[in-house]
């Protein structure tokens, strides 16, 4: 079981998250929970680094100290809308003012 050390809360849903690396080197969100039904298996090296891969049919059992764990993105996380920056002038859009190049005196 792991630690909570290592918990983040996610910016759009304000879930419980971890960041692993996958095989490829690429950060991944996965549910901070082991769960039963999860497709990944996670475990933390030696250097303290959450690692994952995929369950798949080569090696579709949990090894040594994994865990299962559920990618965030598939639990339905549902990010926040983003509030639109406001303008000095609603309803206008900026504009450029195209003229001639006239040299200086």
């Amino acid at each position: 079981m792991p630690s909570d050390h290592d918990v983040a809360i996610c910016g759009g849903c304000n879930s419980r998250i971890r960041w692993a690396i996958t095989v490829n080197g690429k950060r991944q969100a996965i549910n901070a929970d082991p769960d039963r039904e999860g497709n990944l298996a996670a475990h933390t090296d030696g250097t303290g680094t959450l690692k994952v891969r995929v369950l798949t049919a080569e090696r579709p059992t949990l090894e040594h100290a994994e865990w299962r764990a559920m990618p965030h993105a598939a639990t339905g996380c549902r990010p926040r809308p983003r509030a639109q920056r406001s303008s000095s002038r609603p309803g206008r859009r900026a504009a450029v003012r195209y003229g001639t190049w006239r040299p200086a005196r």
